[in-house]
């Protein structure tokens, strides 16, 4: 298996669910702490959190939930998007050394599978240059993993967003199809958010990870 990191982009300003997405009940815990221990489970070799400067709304969560400062990552202008968060971790200089991938994790989808998760970490580990990406009818969803020689030119990207990045390096991808409607959407407004919990509540008990 790969050595993994896990980018979770926290700086987003949750617009459309008028409150922050990432502090959402989740189980017993939060949608951030549900992120961060469902990646635990899937083999996380370190996880980073980026979150936008002066949030302390998520800081106090990161706080809450313990999640080491060493591991915090600010976007100091995080209004230019979310590929600039992408960015600020690219270029941050703690990443463990021994990392080979790194997987990019959107704030607002914590109803996905952790066999998903799982089955994705196994692509990657079966091609090991290609970045990664689960399928859904056909169509590339996210979480994207990437290798550690394309991960590192993201830093000096000047593609505007990661959907851009990942046209422009499409012969390098590889993507399998999954079945997880999870996969489908993502948790932008609150009708979203309570068909991601219905989801994950007719499959607590059998890969719902509940910390």
């Amino acid at each position: 298996m790969n050595a993994c990191g896990v980018i979770i982009l926290a700086a987003g300003a949750s617009s459309r669910m008028g409150k922050p997405k990432l502090l959402l009940p989740w189980g017993k815990t939060s949608v951030l702490g549900h992120l961060v221990t469902q990646w635990q489970a899937a083999g996380a070799r370190q996880i980073a959190v980026v979150h936008a400067v002066g949030d302390q709304t998520t800081s106090g969560e990161l706080d809450r939930l313990g999640f080491p400062a060493c591991n915090r990552i600010t976007n100091l202008k995080p209004e230019r998007g979310m590929f600039s968060s992408i960015q600020c971790a690219a270029s941050w200089g703690d990443w463990n050394p021994a990392l080979t991938h790194w997987v990019i994790v959107l704030g607002d989808q914590p109803h996905l599978r952790l066999e998903t998760l799982r089955t994705l970490l196994g692509l990657a580990a079966a091609h090991p240059e290609k970045i990664c990406q689960p399928g859904w009818r056909g169509r590339p969803r996210h979480p994207v993993v990437l290798p550690k020689a394309i991960f590192e030119q993201l830093k000096d990207s000047r593609e505007e967003t990661l959907k851009q990045f990942l046209q422009n390096n499409a012969s390098a991808v590889a993507l399998r199809e999954m079945d997880d409607p999870g996969l489908d959407f993502d948790m932008d407004t609150p009708a979203d958010y309570e068909k991601a919990l219905q989801l994950s509540m007719n499959r607590v008990g059998r890969d719902f990870v509940e910390p």
